[in-house]
């Protein structure tokens, strides 16, 4: 197939960005330790994310968030404030739960399409991925190549961090994972809200 190697190598790079800790990674696995179908629909929610901005990039809107300061700006300032709220309200819970016998209590168990919609948050307000696959989709895709190229780039860009956070809300919702959580869930917990706090900060602070 003409196509093979570059989609091959966008699949990788994607795969890569998918693994590297951040945002992502704390959203679902806080809530796949408390609820394995709320961390598997915080991931389809970032996943939907994910397959919007693909979308965007291939038609232009990605270069042109790079090229408008103001756009970026706000999308970024929005996403590090959502980041600073989940983290706060993590944090909040984990201060103010009362200290007995282990027990798992983590985020707050969401509602299906409450879950979905914070994890679709979490990944639509990261203008850094627009601007991501706009650099990738120039510099590994061919000029004139043609549409069920950008079809399939858009598909796997998806199903690949579908996958992969699926694949980490289903190792995270174990009982055994589970069980040594909730013996430290107090200190587990303000981890991860000082994650996403300390996420929304660096976001906030980066350029």
């Amino acid at each position: 197939m003409e196509y093979l190697s570059q989609l091959l190598t966008l699949s990788g790079i994607v795969l890569l960005a998918c693994i590297s800790p951040g945002p992502d990674f704390v959203a679902v696995t806080s809530h796949a330790l408390n609820d394995r179908r709320s961390g598997l629909l915080v991931g389809l929610g970032i996943a939907c994310a994910v397959v919007v901005w693909a979308a965007l990039a291939i038609l232009g809107f990605g270069l042109l968030i790079r090229e408008l300061f103001w756009l970026y700006e706000t999308i970024r300032l929005a996403g590090a404030a959502y980041l600073i709220y989940l983290g706060a309200r993590m944090l909040i819970a984990a201060c103010t739960a009362r200290s007995g016998g282990p027990h798992v209590h983590g985020v707050a168990r969401a509602r299906p399409s409450q879950a979905w919609r914070q994890g679709f948050m979490v990944g639509i307000t990261n203008p850094k991925t627009a601007t991501f696959f706009a650099t990738l989709f120039v510099t590994v895709l061919p000029v004139g190549a043609p549409s069920w190229v950008y079809v399939s780039v858009v598909a796997l860009a998806g199903l690949i961090t579908a996958g992969w956070l699926g694949a980490l809300a289903s190792f995270f919702s174990v009982g055994r994972v589970r069980s040594v959580y909730a013996r430290m869930s107090r200190a587990v917990d303000a981890l991860m809200g000082a994650a996403l706090v300390g996420l929304g900060i660096r976001l906030a602070s980066s350029r």
